[in-house]
């Protein structure tokens, strides 16, 4: 899920990517040359200074380590853009809940949230979801904090408790998610996910039941601790059954029926059993969405008690890419309208297949430096290239590792693949790109450069 540690503070003063800005977007062809790197790292937990997002204030600290660049992204919504492929596929998803699963007054048994905050508790993306204060999945390294208290939602899942607090038992979220990640065509720090729960009451989860041995079982007043757990991992068994067959018709729904499907056993701190599901899509097994039984202690937290129910998550992006074969996740944030008209279809269920723009050229640039003794992690690397570079950097790996035999220091050696959507990069350009790149590594992270 999550895992690595933060940029560190810049001296107070220094300037970062002057507004970089322009050159995520690279509407202007200004060479930075030599001129101070600037402060796209603006929020970085300077004493007495706040965060103003969606018409809130939020003090900084320690924990804060947002930059201008993902803050940039806050309140696009993309999901909600009609006719955006994040779109389509939202829409895809609530038509076939709406129609195929409706209450006893006709009205959609399923509710949807796609317009809550991003921002959140810490306690609502962690605890609430019994996630322990030790996990890695907390860690700053993967997060994007606003403060030790409020952070940019990591998962969807950030709302489950508060929606089954408020009586709910049954909806789907929808919503924009951050985390610092690596970067290549299929990661990139904020995406979409769709979040699916129900909730069964006793007699609606053995309605089915013949026999009404079950039933009688459920009812009774237990007498050995045997015979609990056998209510239990009977009732266990009917919500994965449900499960699995609500997802799978979804996936049908999505994909077509002749669909190769196999579930993988995996684990979630807030389901258990947990799975994921996996396509065959083009002799290629994908993984597509994570799901489980929801653990009790959630459920009954919330304050749903005596009932038991299922979770699911998926993540819009990679849908919209096999459905559509959309190649790059970047393609995603684009305004060229090249990209953006195809997918504007009459029927939300019209097969579309995504006509690839003209790729430009990539220009490739290694990076090499000795890494400081401490506090240094590979993302922290990744979020400080995707802060200058923006979108035009399409990926970055680690090509070499290397430790001196007589200091035991370590050495890595980074290639970035630069590549514009829309047009031809000049190496000029790149290269003024690159030099900021280098110097805000040695004054952010504290290397030591072999350039």
């Amino acid at each position: 899920m999550i895992c690595s540690a933060l940029i560190r503070v810049a001296h107070e003063g220094l300037c970062l990517v002057r507004k970089a800005t322009h050159v995520c977007r690279f509407h202007q062809h200004r060479a930075w040359g030599s001129k101070p790197v600037a402060s796209e790292f603006a929020a970085r937990g300077a004493p007495g200074i706040v965060v103003e997002l969606l018409g809130k204030s939020y003090p900084q600290d320690d924990h804060t380590n947002l930059t201008q660049k993902v803050l940039s992204k806050v309140g696009r919504n993309l999901h909600n853009q009609e006719q955006h492929p994040l779109w389509l596929i939202k829409e895809r998803v609530k038509e076939h809940f709406y129609s195929h699963y409706v209450g006893r007054s006709g009205t959609p048994l399923f509710s949807v949230y796609d317009q809550l905050s991003p921002v959140v508790t810490t306690w609502q993306n962690f605890d609430s979801l019994l996630i322990p204060g030790d996990h890695p999945s907390r860690k700053k390294g993967d997060n994007y904090y606003l403060n030790r208290t409020h952070m940019l939602r990591a998962h969807t899942s950030a709302h489950q408790w508060d929606l089954l607090h408020a009586g709910l038992d049954a909806f789907l979220v929808v919503g924009d998610v951050y985390r610092r990640d690596q970067i290549d065509s299929q990661h990139y720090p904020v995406f979409h996910q769709l979040e699916g729960v129900r909730l069964f009451s006793k007699h609606e989860l053995f309605a089915g039941v013949k026999d009404g041995e079950s039933l009688q079982l459920f009812e009774q007043s237990f007498r050995s601790a045997h015979k609990q757990e056998t209510h239990t991992m009977e009732a266990m068994k009917l919500v994965e059954f449900d499960l699995k067959q609500v997802l799978t018709k979804l996936v049908s729904h999505l994909f077509g029926d002749e669909l190769e499907v196999r579930w993988v056993d995996c684990y979630f701190p807030f389901t258990h059993p947990s799975f994921e599901m996996e396509i065959n899509f083009h002799g290629e097994w994908l993984e597509v969405l994570g799901c489980g039984v929801m653990e009790q202690r959630l459920v009954n937290s919330a304050g749903a008690h005596d009932q038991i129910g299922w979770a699911f998550g998926l993540g819009l992006e990679r849908l919209a890419m096999i459905l559509y074969d959309i190649p790059d996740i970047r393609l995603f944030w684009s305004e060229d309208e090249r990209f953006l008209k195809q997918f504007h279809v009459s029927d939300i269920n019209q097969r579309v297949k995504f006509q690839p723009l003209s790729k430009y050229p990539a220009v490739l640039n290694d990076i090499s430096f000795w890494l400081p003794s401490e506090n240094y992690t590979e993302n922290d690397f990744y979020d400080l290239v995707r802060t200058i570079g923006g979108d035009l950097v399409e990926k970055v790996e680690l090509i070499d590792k290397f430790e001196h035999p007589k200091t035991h220091r370590t050495s890595h050696c980074y290639r970035i693949t630069y590549r514009h959507m829309e047009r031809t990069l000049s190496q000029k350009e790149v290269n003024s790109v690159h030099q900021a790149v280098q110097q805000a590594a040695v004054q952010l992270l504290g290397v030591e450069g072999r350039f």
